[in-house]
């Protein structure tokens, strides 16, 4: 016996025709959060936030780590991926033993702004996870032989990074937007990384892991008075008199030329494109957020939909505000084949004047009022969700308040603040960017004006 099945277009049709789609539910965003926002005799911030869906803690530090020096970011590497190797107290066994008794973790990185710390654990084992943390901060010692360890499996992880496409294009944008600002070593050169020395690290952390003017976020099933009195007494001991070390204010991207940098033999094209933007403290943030999503911001925008789905010339489009210790930027980013360069770069050039010529429609607008509403609740409905976008937001003077009243201010924006915009913020002259690519690509990108080499 056969059995036959129903397609999923036969499903979704009647003898009427197409089935209608259910209403939405109504979106309901987090509030009566209990939180505290508060900053210790230390200096250091903590917002701590109860959310008891499971009985865990989350955590996240960020401290303020920028420097001059042009190996700082090389220092800072190797001392992020040492941070947690072994301290005047525990050595790297003990380190992991302590913490998976716990059910916790640990982990660090770096970029040019701060040091970030990342963990979780048991809200059980909270007091656990602040001592083993305490501990790092107070008593890392960077052993010599682990960091000769861990700088040579960098080194060769910045070798095999530096070959890639999507890290040469971020490398050539972030020159051609900021010349030699310190913001843009966000990789540092393998050379400087094998010169480390245990001691430089040792120097850097004295000088500049510092609570004052750092955040600490914790989000878990723990009581926020009681979560941040506990962490004053396991961070009492970290003290100095002197501030963690913020980037300089960047200078602002301003439109023009696209820089093309040659990739000689390369198969794919990498097409950046940049403009200054605005913070999410500006009362016009949320209509640029949509604005946005419109032009490329997620699979169904007009972005996608051309150079995509009609076209063919890339399966990875996306735009995106970037934002940045003083402010914000606008980025859009395609890889294409090398043959279809130009013309890809000739309709991203069209979907930017579009947006701001065709405003948004009531259609448009209402699915991705829809879509930023539901996913920023998706994204902040988990422990781990909420304390990373807490983290983000509070390094840019936001908390609770802002992330629990932004459902309303997007479902307040209307379609005309939007087209405004759309009109302003995507108008192609206030964009300059890099194309990487093979040479033989620019005689086709000079035609379409714009473009010069580097």
């Amino acid at each position: 016996m056969t059995t036959s099945y129903r397609t999923a277009a036969e499903i979704g049709r009647t003898e009427l025709g197409p089935r209608p789609l259910p209403a939405l539910g109504e979106q309901r965003s987090a509030t009566n959060l209990s939180s505290v926002d508060t900053v210790l005799d230390n200096g250091l911030r903590v917002i701590a936030v109860h959310q008891s869906a499971v009985p865990m803690v989350e955590l996240r530090m960020r401290i303020p780590f920028a420097g001059t020096d042009p190996a700082h970011a090389a220092v800072a590497e190797v001392l992020a991926e040492t941070l947690l190797t072994a301290t005047e107290r525990r050595d790297r066994v003990a380190i992991d033993t302590d913490l998976a008794l716990v059910g916790g973790e640990l982990s660090a990185g770096v970029d040019p702004e701060r040091l970030s710390i990342s963990g979780n654990a048991l809200a059980s084992g909270f007091d656990t996870l602040l001592d083993v943390l305490a501990d790092a901060l107070t008593g890392a010692v960077y052993l010599d032989d682990e960091v000769v360890r861990e700088r040579d499996r960098l080194v060769e992880r910045i070798a095999v990074a530096r070959s890639q496409p999507s890290v040469i294009a971020r490398e050539a944008l972030q020159r051609h937007r900021y010349g030699d600002h310190p913001y843009t070593r966000e990789m540092p050169d393998a050379d400087d990384v094998a010169a480390v020395t245990a001691e430089r690290v040792r120097e850097l952390h004295a000088a500049s892991v510092l609570p004052r003017g750092s955040l600490l976020v914790l989000v878990g099933d723990i009581e926020p008075n009681d979560a941040v009195a506990r962490i004053a007494s396991a961070f009492g001991g970290w003290r100095s008199d002197r501030s963690a070390v913020e980037l300089p204010d960047l200078p602002e991207v301003t439109g023009g030329d696209l820089l093309f940098v040659p990739r000689a033999g390369a198969v794919q094209s990498q097409l950046r494109l940049t403009a200054e933007a605005i913070p999410r403290t500006d009362p016009r943030y949320p209509a640029l957020q949509l604005a946005n999503l419109v032009f490329g911001g997620f699979f169904s925008s007009r972005l996608v939909e051309n150079i995509r789905e009609d076209k063919g010339y890339t399966y990875h489009a996306r735009s995106y505000p970037e934002f940045t210790p003083s402010g914000a930027t606008l980025l859009v980013e395609a890889d294409t084949a090398s043959e279809v360069t130009a013309p890809a770069l000739l309709e991203m050039r069209y979907e930017l004047a579009r947006l701001g010529v065709v405003p948004p429609t009531e259609s448009e607008v209402d699915t991705v009022r829809q879509y930023a509403i539901g996913s920023l609740l998706i994204s902040t409905g988990s422990q781990t969700g909420l304390a990373s976008q807490l983290a983000a937001l509070a390094a840019y003077g936001l908390g609770v308040d802002w992330l629990v009243d932004h459902p309303a201010r997007l479902a307040e924006v209307t379609a005309d603040e939007i087209a405004e915009a759309a009109l302003h913020f995507y108008a192609p002259a206030r964009f300059t960017g890099v194309v990487v690519g093979d040479e033989a690509q620019v005689r086709y990108l000079t035609a379409l004006g714009g473009v010069r080499s580097a």
